[in-house]
């Protein structure tokens, strides 16, 4: 399997994400669901706090990868979901300490009103490949 990470010098800049990645011959695709601030007790985690919250949803998402003996330079694609945007500086910061900042996966970032509960602040998704 590779992988390309890839900023067309035709595009923007960017700060943090990859514009494109191309993944070639990979045997196995990873969805990994929304994942909020919720622990293995199934309790919220940070209520009110993104920096505990961002860190939380990050574990669930090494969680996830671990059980599949993947890393975090596998994934390829976050999809950032926080009810206030203004605190994205914030979740780059803990999301940098996560993923390989020389080549980051393709992100995007929304703003949104509501989540699934009024106490969670940040939800990510994830896309990884492996062999």
């Amino acid at each position: 399997m590779q992988k390309k990470f890839i900023n067309p010098e035709t595009m923007s800049p960017t700060f943090g994400y990859s514009h494109v990645v191309e993944v070639s011959n990979a045997k196995r695709t990873i969805y990994i669901s929304g994942q909020v601030a919720i622990n293995t007790d199934g309790q919220i985690v940070g209520v009110g706090d993104i920096a505990i919250q961002t860190r939380q949803v990050f574990e669930n998402i090494k969680s996830a990868l671990d059980t599949l003996e993947l890393q975090f330079n596998d994934v390829v694609k976050l999809t950032f979901f926080l009810t206030d945007i203004s605190q994205m500086a914030t979740v780059r910061d803990i999301r940098d300490q996560y993923i390989d900042t020389k080549n980051p996966p393709a992100s995007s970032a929304v703003e949104v009103r509501k989540l699934i509960n009024d106490n969670f602040l940040i939800e990510i998704e994830a896309i990884a490949v492996a062999n």
